[in-house]
């Protein structure tokens, strides 16, 4: 699982591990916000409606599901991850904080990676330099990245993300 504040570049990192390392398989997540400019459904989300998000609920479809910067919904969908781990591999999800903790309660054993900025300074610049949330959504994302800053302890490891390929190589290391 990697998780870590918004604009650390979860993204950023998990396309150059989709890029460089093939042998990793990545999760798609579902949400109910709209695609950015780029993004393309089934490769970066899956893009759905509120109701097609609540049908999902409802049938337990969904590893786990949070409602995120109090707007839009993500969530991993059980059946792929759970494939993948049958046939023993392994799987990462880039997940929110919400989502950490419900995957830990479900699989105390999955390995939890935060990843972080170098520096609160840098987080700042990352999210104003993206450049796709108005203002009043770029201070709601920063009062919820203090929060996720706050909870690195409850994961087992940190990468900094100071350089992508880096950070995406330290990652897979992880695997052995």
């Amino acid at each position: 699982m990697l998780a870590g504040p918004t604009a650390v570049g979860k993204g950023t990192v998990v396309a150059e591990v989709r890029r460089n390392h093939p042998q990793v398989w990545v999760s798609v997540s579902a949400t109910t916000r709209a695609p950015r400019p780029g993004e393309r459904h089934g490769e970066h989300y899956l893009f759905v409606s509120p109701d097609e998000f609540d049908r999902a609920i409802a049938a337990d479809e969904l590893l786990e599901w949070a409602v995120v910067h109090g707007t839009h919904r993500y969530g991993t969908p059980r059946t792929p991850v759970e494939r993948v781990l049958a046939a023993g591999g392994k799987a990462l999800l880039e997940i929110d904080l919400q989502g950490v903790r419900q995957v830990r309660a479900a699989k105390p054993d999955a390995c939890f990676v935060f990843l972080a900025p170098p520096s609160w300074d840098e987080l700042v610049r990352r999210q104003r330099g993206r450049g796709t949330e108005p203002a009043a959504e770029r201070e709601r994302r920063l009062a919820t990245a203090r929060a996720e800053m706050a909870a690195e302890s409850e994961f087992d490891t940190t990468i900094v993300n100071a350089d992508v390929r880096r950070a995406a190589a330290d990652l897979v290391a992880l695997w052995g």
